[in-house]
């Protein structure tokens, strides 16, 4: 489809066009954020293979992680210049040219250099979706679909690692990892053919009327993008800070390892969960009031957690997976209402960077923390500073449209 069957500027998309912008971005969630986990299922296999060490197998991880959050605005530079669709296309035949790359590796370095390439496809995938979202759907209906795009990719987080897990039964590992990269490779030319060409001015004129009518500035929303980015890192940390203490927590219980490995199931399944409800949510009462309500109840929960016996932690964990997912999808569908039509790609790239980036980070400063204090002191203060998210969403609420506080 070319550039000139695109929809006039100021077209509002069609519920064809919704649709086919909802599945094609909800796709690629799902398989991007698949082949990110994917990884945790080789690293025993290409350590057995290669005969490396842990660090060797913690830089096969930072090597896509890496590339991933650190090309998000460059992907969203580049495609304001190519075009959206094109850009995420060939982001995922990257991403697939990456796991087939892999699955001729001969040595440590071709892993390298594999999971590179697959690590730059990806970066596309975050800040071009939800831009291509945003550009569909307007109003409270583009928080809804941003939150059933953000739940899509906790779907791939659990089906594709799953899907090569049944193969490895039947095949080696090098032709499981062809064939997941051959699937890349032809959701990439779906991607391109079926995703809408929706013009960046699509709700444009909404966007500016209902600024006006909240009498929210450049400037202030600008100040409000970067409230907005700081409650999502605060989020991403707090998410990333529980992961790494939980296991120690549910030990010091009496937990068995597949005990461990049941409980972050549970929690991995309730953040799923809450991504989609919370979206919802925060459609219907607003974005503070969903901050308020999900941030002040994941520090309950956290809190909660430290003196309750293990069977009732496992019962309180999927509860508190929903609440420490669930604000993100809120977070997410607020970038569009703080950002101009034409900037919002780039700016989503700026987000994602940002919260994904505090969340590679935050485990190791809370690893310090928890060696100068101990397990559940530092996850006292995990729980601590997800409450500064609170007077922050305080901060952002005048900034924000009337219709979506």
């Amino acid at each position: 489809m070319s550039a000139a069957t695109e929809a006039a500027p100021g077209a509002v998309a069609s519920q064809a066009e919704e649709r086919r912008a909802l599945g094609v971005t909800s796709g690629a969630h799902a398989l991007h954020d698949g082949y990110t986990d994917l990884i945790y299922v080789m690293l025993p296999l290409w350590q057995a293979e290669f005969g490396i060490g842990y660090a060797a197998l913690g830089l096969l991880r930072t090597c896509y992680s890496g590339a991933m959050a650190s090309l998000q605005i460059p992907s969203a530079l580049l495609s304001e210049r190519l075009g959206l669709p094109l850009v995420l296309a060939v982001g995922t035949a990257l991403s697939g040219i990456g796991y087939l790359v892999a699955g001729e590796s001969i040595g440590f370095w071709t892993l390298v250099a594999a999971l590179l390439i697959g690590g730059i496809g990806s970066s596309t995938q975050h800040p071009l979706a939800s831009a291509l979202v945003a550009r569909a759907f307007a109003g409270p209906r583009s928080m809804k679909a941003l939150g059933t795009y953000n739940f899509a990719g906790d779907i791939g987080k659990m089906t594709v690692p799953a899907a090569a897990s049944l193969m490895l039964v039947l095949l080696p590992w090098q032709p499981v990892l062809s064939i997941m990269g051959l699937v890349g490779i032809a959701t990439a030319v779906a991607i391109y053919w079926l995703a809408p060409r929706l013009p960046v001015e699509v709700h444009a004129k909404e966007s500016v009327e209902k600024k006006a009518a909240a009498g929210t500035s450049g400037h202030a929303s600008r100040f409000g993008f970067s409230v907005l980015l700081s409650i999502g890192m605060v989020d991403s940390a707090t998410r990333m800070g529980f992961l790494i203490f939980l296991p120690f927590i549910l030990i010091s219980k009496g937990a068995s390892l597949p005990t461990v490995g049941l409980a972050l199931t549970l929690v991995f399944a309730g953040g799923a969960v809450g991504k989609l409800v919370c979206a919802f949510i925060g459609a219907r009462i607003g974005v503070i009031a969903t901050v308020c309500l999900t941030e002040g109840l994941t520090t309950a929960g956290i809190l909660a957690l430290l003196p309750l016996p293990l069977e009732a932690a496992l019962i309180v964990l999927p509860v508190i997976g929903i609440m420490l997912n669930g604000t993100s999808s809120a977070l997410y569908g607020s970038v569009p209402e703080l950002v101009e039509p034409a900037r919002r790609t780039r700016m989503f790239g700026i987000f994602y960077t940002g919260t994904i980036g505090s969340g590679a980070i935050s485990p190791a400063l809370y690893g310090l923390v928890g060696d100068s204090v101990g397990v559940p002191a530092a996850l006292m203060v995990v729980a601590g500073m997800c409450l500064l998210t609170l007077p922050l969403a305080l901060v952002l609420r005048p900034m924000l449209p009337a219709a979506a506080r």
